[in-house]
């Protein structure tokens, strides 16, 4: 058992950008709007993190399994109701301004 174990789950960090996990095909989420799409893991899982930075919930999920080099056909999912407030975030990444 290590020094992880003891740490309570509430008091864990979430996983990091480079494990944030791709859902393959699962039809939980097809009632979520799309925001982006990206042909590489990286590069979503960089723009995921800065929507779960603002405390926009996101997801990642692809149609088809993901390639041995990362590439493929990603979504970066919000639910609905947090469409616009997600699409205006990504948008506007460079300004100062909070969302109103």
């Amino acid at each position: 058992m290590g020094l992880r174990d003891w740490i309570p789950r509430k008091w864990r960090p979430g996983p990091g950008p480079g494990q944030t996990p791709v859902h393959i095909d699962d039809p939980g989420y097809d009632s979520w709007e799309v925001v982006r799409d990206f042909g590489d893991v990286r590069t979503a899982r960089a723009w995921h993190q800065a929507l779960v930075e603002a405390g926009i919930e996101a997801v990642l999920t692809s149609d088809w399994p993901i390639d041995r080099f990362g590439r493929g056909d990603i979504s970066l999912r919000v639910p609905s109701e947090r469409w616009s407030e997600a699409e205006w975030h990504l948008s506007n990444l460079d300004e100062e301004e909070g969302f109103v």
